[in-house]
């Protein structure tokens, strides 16, 4: 089931006139409103699209999902819950990744999924009618930085992955889902501490501590375009009201040779972090990054057996107590 809801004031508006899906879960600071959709002038590039751009966020949080599915079910077993869940609010669902990991922790749960992109929510709809999960999935296409939220019913649990970050008014959206959890209910936060990691420190072909360089430039863009990107998120859940019943880091550490999705996982990554970072690097190391980004070229990312995903995430439990 799809309902469409709200509309975004132009000035915040991406091509599609949308706010950047939330998230899947352990998915990418990347945000349409601020990049474009491909490195431009790359081979391969779409030359900002809104449908490849929907298109390729989609495969980097299907890619997602997948390469961490491990990560996602520990998250859901870990949540203080006072008892299992039977209404759950997945905010800035992206294509499914929290979706289904809920409904696989909790076989009595159904979902109410919500983005802002129609692209991801059919995603979402293909897989949950793929995997036999259509009669407990209901989709919600709504702006979830918007003043009024659609009826999103009294959810016992809510789930935010990667979503808080992308939204121009956390605290009112914070506020918004303490006054829809049922008395008792939990808010379960997880966000990013920043783009994973791919690279050992050298390779063949590229200067030492390459990506670390990118990381570097890539934080300053963000700390101007994202500054909620990662924020301390237990302050502003009390202030909305909640009492903070849970904090963790999650630590991830994958090596590439367990997985052949993780080349394609890490390419799709540092495509993205190009975008930030391509006006500011050295030359040397702008052309070192294209070599990796060509996946026919000798030097392709997708050719190497020294990759890894390296990255955290912080995660809260918070719930409404009145």
């Amino acid at each position: 089931m799809r309902v469409r809801h709200g509309r975004r004031p132009p000035s915040c508006r991406n091509r599609e006139g949308r706010l950047p899906p939330g998230a899947a879960d352990l998915a990418w600071p990347y945000d349409p409103r601020t990049f474009p959709a491909s490195p431009p002038g790359r081979a391969g590039a779409h030359h900002g699209h809104p449908a490849h751009a929907a298109d390729d966020q989609a495969q980097i949080l299907d890619l997602d999902a997948h390469v961490l599915a491990d990560h996602l079910a520990g998250l859901a077993r870990w949540l203080p819950l006072q008892a299992s869940p039977t209404r759950i609010l997945d905010l800035g669902c992206g294509t499914g990744a929290g979706t289904f990991a809920l409904l696989g922790q909790f076989p009595e749960a159904r979902v109410t999924a919500v983005d802002t992109s129609a692209a991801h929510l059919r995603r979402l709809d293909e897989k949950a009618r793929e995997r036999g999960l259509a009669d407990r999935v209901r989709t919600v296409e709504a702006d979830l930085d918007a003043a009024d939220w659609p009826g999103l019913g009294a959810p016992d649990l809510v789930w935010a992955s990667a979503s808080l970050h992308h939204m121009a008014h956390p605290d009112r959206a914070l506020r918004q889902v303490h006054d829809l959890l049922a008395p008792g209910g939990l808010l379960a936060v997880v966000e990013l501490s920043g783009f994973p990691r791919f690279l050992p420190a050298s390779g063949p072909g590229e200067p030492p501590s390459l990506e670390e360089r990118c990381h570097e430039v890539s934080a300053g863009f963000h700390a101007t375009h994202m500054p909620h990107r990662g924020a301390d998120w237990g302050p502003m859940l009390t202030a909305a009201g909640f009492t903070v019943e849970g904090e963790r880091t999650l630590t991830v550490s994958i090596d590439g040779s367990r997985d052949e999705a993780i080349g394609a996982y890490a390419r799709s990554g540092l495509e993205r972090l190009r975008l930030s970072v391509a006006e500011s690097l050295p030359p040397e190391d702008l052309a070192a990054l294209d070599r990796l980004l060509d996946a026919d070229g000798p030097e392709s990312i997708l050719r190497r057996d020294d990759l890894a995903v390296r990255t955290e995430r912080q995660v809260w439990a918070a719930r409404r107590t009145a």
